[in-house]
């Protein structure tokens, strides 16, 4: 297992990285804020430099990349507190469809690849990211369809994206063989936008009420061998590129405190010459490289499908959490008063940071789990 980025890859980050300087300044992140603006255009930009097709194989009109390649994708949009559906639809959608497979993935997955199409995934219930433990029904229907009930909580971008990847079981099954992954136009579901801390990730409760999914749209009906399986390698995708898209906001929160400690002067000196906030400073380098690699181990356990990606994907988003935890922490205080005034762009990254550590399950979950996965906890309780 290589974990040093090979050429191409740091050119693809560069090359992302870029991009965003350009098309999401913090202006474009204020307007989001305020409601004055959108991530249309940001969205079209995206596009043409075909960044929905990352992961999208090749017999699909994709660029056929690994999960590596969409993980620095993912964090250069925390990085610039990106908003849009893309997020979402890279590292939830696009995973669920693509492993989950059915009739109608291969259509969908060249929609995504040519920019044609967004989506997200509805996998959380009570604010709980835990898939296994659901209680949205499906019950089969005439013709091969199937009326999907219940309400799944905190989907990204739910509100914004054309199609959502639900997942839901069959009524009076319990655990993994009664799961299924059923795709839903999103002007076809009840949705209620959440307020929500960081408007960048948006959020929102969809209530199924009596949904019909045709058999065209079953990804995977319950009862499917493997379906349970599928679902948590695609979680397992999305829970690691939001633990380095929180990764890539912490990177950016520290940038931009050690370059205001250089030029914010206290008694004749600049602040970044004492010798209390050197020690603060390799504090937060610290937490954020060890996250950071943390959070490219999993990634490359997943692209390389290795045994180790679900005890993986449990660590990448801890140690994010306990990154942001520290970095937003000190990124603040040591900014001063200025880092609580709106006028400063630091908030939105304090903001992108606290958010995305609670998506996909904070740290604390992801201990439990990891946990039970060793035989060291309450598998239900995780």
């Amino acid at each position: 297992m290589d974990l040093e980025l090979s050429d191409d890859q740091q050119e693809l980050r560069d090359n992302i990285r870029r991009v965003l300087e350009g098309a999401c300044p913090p202006a474009t992140v204020r307007q989001v804020y305020e409601g004055t603006g959108d991530a249309t255009a940001l969205t079209a930009q995206m596009n043409e430099h075909y960044w929905p097709a990352l992961g999208v194989a090749e017999d699909h009109g994709g660029l056929g990349m690994s999960f590596v390649e969409v993980a620095l994708l993912a964090e250069e949009l925390g990085r610039a507190a990106a908003p849009g559906t893309l997020l979402a639809t890279a590292t939830h959608f696009t995973p669920t469809v693509r492993e989950c497979g059915g009739a109608a993935a291969g259509a969908v997955l060249t929609a995504v690849a040519a920019g044609e199409l967004t989506g997200t995934l509805a996998w959380a219930e009570r604010d709980r990211w835990n898939h296994h433990a659901g209680r949205s029904t499906a019950a089969p229907d005439a013709d091969g369809a199937w009326s999907l009930g219940g309400t799944t909580t905190a989907v990204l971008s739910a509100a914004d994206v054309d199609m959502v990847a639900v997942v839901a079981r069959a009524a009076d099954t319990t655990g993994g063989d009664g799961l299924g992954v059923f795709l839903v136009d999103g002007d076809a579901l009840e949705i209620t936008p959440r307020p929500v801390l960081d408007p960048t990730l948006p959020l929102a409760d969809i209530h199924l009420r009596d949904v019909v999914v045709p058999a065209d749209r079953v990804l995977a009906a319950p009862g499917t061998e493997s379906v349970a399986s599928a679902v948590d390698r695609a979680a397992q995708e999305a829970t690691v590129a939001m633990a380095l898209a929180t990764v890539g906001a912490c990177r950016r929160i520290f940038e931009l405190t050690l370059d205001y400690a250089k030029v914010r002067e206290q008694y004749d000196r600049v602040i970044g010459s004492f010798q209390a906030l050197k020690h603060r400073f390799a504090d937060m380098f610290l937490a954020v490289e060890r996250a950071n690699a943390v959070g490219y181990f999993a990634a490359l356990t997943i692209a390389e499908d290795d045994d180790r990606r679900a005890e993986s994907a449990h660590l990448a988003k801890a140690a994010a959490g306990d990154c942001q935890r520290l970095v937003a922490e000190d990124g603040l205080q040591l900014h001063g008063g200025i880092g609580y005034t709106w006028e400063n762009d630091l908030h939105f990254l304090l903001k992108r940071a606290k958010a995305g550590d609670l998506l996909c399950g904070g740290a604390a979950q992801h201990r439990t789990a990891l946990a039970a996965r060793l035989g060291l906890g309450d598998a239900e309780v995780a």
